[in-house]
């Protein structure tokens, strides 16, 4: 096991970074523009799932074993695909920009692309053990 280092951890990761990203896109730009109907509805499901890619990829990164932490990062991939179906969904009910929608799928794809290589990154770590 490596000594621990105050100033790496689950932060200073471009995954979760980008994943801020994402969650606070949604915080911001398209959870705002639901109406009412929706604000308990499908913004719930909206908070729920960005909420849910950081901190997945917070736990599992704090995981002992990196077989765990995949299992999690895994978890925060399902999420960011669920955020994308929400946004289609924003889109399609016309509570959003075609402009927002196209800011969102660009920021949801590049967090998946980052995302991947994470995880890629920690299996091979385990083949490596």
């Amino acid at each position: 096991m490596t000594e621990y280092n105050e100033n790496k951890d689950f932060t200073t990761l471009k995954a979760w970074g980008k994943c801020r990203e994402v969650r606070n896109f949604f915080y911001k730009e398209v959870i705002p523009k639901l109406p009412n109907e929706e604000k308990y509805n499908l913004g719930t499901q909206i908070r729920k799932a960005a909420v849910s890619i950081t901190a997945n990829i917070a736990e599992g990164y704090g995981r002992f074993y990196y077989q765990e932490g995949i299992q999690f990062f895994r978890i925060s991939r399902g999420s960011l695909f669920e955020l994308k179906d929400h946004l289609i969904s924003c889109m399609d009910c016309n509570y959003i920009s075609k402009n927002m929608f196209d800011n969102g799928i660009k920021l949801i794809e590049s967090a998946k692309v980052t995302l991947n290589g994470y995880i890629k990154y920690v299996i091979n770590k385990v083949k490596q053990k």
